[in-house]
């Protein structure tokens, strides 16, 4: 523990050290503050409201009503929040959001592309006069959501595929024949039980991205985990059998290498484009095709490491102890490998903004009523005279991007141990 101690100290020292990786640190925690608190930064709902003696929370509200006594008729009335006009209902007292605009909502005032205006629109307003600044606040949660999240199920592919191959080699698994055939054949309805049938409610859950995303995506991967392990063991009790109770040899390390080249092979802009076009637009699936398609260069880091490492001294204490493979892997070989594919994974995440970006440019991202970075950009190529919409979106992808990539610069020159002698 002090060792892991001192190793994180030692690379947090020499990462403060370069300058760009520091600031663009400081800029990331910068875009992830605006993504927590874009309700609150734009909406064009009260954050306050206080109405004929009673006091809402419209900005907060998870319910699409607010139930209230009318103290006029006497009566209990029912303000429907997505319908109401807060800037009509003369409330007793209220407080606005900074910008009191949501994004996509039309403002007929300042409709047909009004510029930059510091009195009303900070950052102008697209054909059907929405708010570009909103858009962008709201861009930053979807774009920072999609990134993170996707490269969230890349990272548990990779890592999964990484430490199978290179820890287990060609050589050194060995299942039962009913165990093998029987997990095999439990991916499929793990990944039913555990996504599909969940889909429409992670896509929900994924148009207002926070806490409760990553919780749920979790509870989708305990049950697509939990499945293929019942499917394991009902798999030993074939053993019965002396067919299935044979052990047979898993060449692992092969196995994921060659899907590893296949996948290396396809043109990853092309195989994301191709699927994006023919699945329905929506968040839950353009996460899962970045995700499913970023995990190759993770495992390479994760195999390369364990391959080195599994005939380490402390590895071989731990069989002598006798220890289970699973703990060997989760507490002694995967935490010393997991630095280089740190890195990768930080790489990564500014790749998956850079597609998120692409896809919702073309139109095929996203679905179209949520505004994003790219469908800015999609809005400004109406009207190149509208500067704004391609000038400040673009400034916020090449910053995101830009800083995750000095980032993992500077993760990777803290890591190099032998670089730094």
């Amino acid at each position: 523990m002090k060792e892991k101690s001192f190793f994180s100290g030692m690379v947090w020292k020499h990462f403060r050290k370069n300058k760009p990786a520091l600031i663009s640190l400081y800029v990331l925690l910068s875009f992830l503050f605006v993504a927590l608190l874009a309700p609150i930064l734009a909406n064009d709902k009260p954050l306050y409201i206080s109405y004929q003696g009673q006091v809402f929370f419209p900005a907060f509200s998870f319910s699409k009503t607010i139930l209230f006594d009318n103290k006029e008729t006497g009566k209990k009335e029912t303000l429907v929040i997505s319908q109401v006009d807060w800037k009509k209902l003369k409330p007793d007292h209220e407080l606005w959001p900074l910008i009191p605009f949501y994004p996509g909502k039309s403002d007929p005032l300042h409709a047909d592309y009004s510029p930059p205006s510091p009195v009303n629109h900070f950052l102008g307003t697209a054909k059907n006069g929405a708010d570009v600044l909103s858009g962008l606040i709201h861009g930053t949660r979807i774009s920072l959501s999609i990134g993170i999240l996707s490269m969230l199920i890349a990272s548990i592919i990779g890592i999964v595929l990484g430490c199978f191959a290179g820890y287990f080699g060609d050589h050194h698994l060995l299942v039962t024949r009913g165990s093998y055939w029987m997990m095999i054949l439990g991916i499929f309805p793990a990944y039913f039980y555990g996504f599909y049938v969940r889909s429409s409610e992670l896509s929900e859950i994924l148009r207002e991205p926070g806490i409760g995303t990553l919780f749920q995506f979790k509870l989708s991967f305990i049950i697509f985990t939990g499945i293929i392990i019942l499917f394991y063991y009902a798999g030993k009790g074939l053993n019965r059998f002396p067919f299935f109770a044979e052990k047979k040899t898993v060449h692992a390390d092969s196995i994921v290498s060659r899907i590893i080249e296949v996948f290396v092979s396809i043109p990853r802009l092309i195989l994301i484009i191709s699927i994006a076009a023919i699945a329905k637009p929506s968040f839950f699936n353009l996460v899962l095709i970045i995700g499913f398609t970023s995990w190759t260069e993770i495992a390479r880091f994760i195999r390369a490491e364990l391959l080195r490492t599994r005939n380490a001294g402390y590895i071989e204490s731990s069989h002598a102890m006798g220890f289970s493979d699973l703990r060997i892997i989760l507490k002694h070989a995967l935490p010393n490998a997991i630095a280089p594919a740190t890195v990768a994974i930080v790489f990564g995440i500014a790749s998956a903004i850079l597609v998120e970006s692409g896809l919702s440019f073309l139109g095929i991202g996203v679905p179209q009523d949520v505004v994003t970075w790219g469908s800015l950009l999609f809005a400004g190529k109406e009207n190149f005279e509208a500067w704004w919409l391609v000038v400040f979106p673009g400034l916020a992808i090449f910053l995101t991007v830009t800083s995750f990539n000095l980032l993992g610069d500077g993760l990777r020159d803290a890591m190099d141990v032998k670089g730094r002698g």
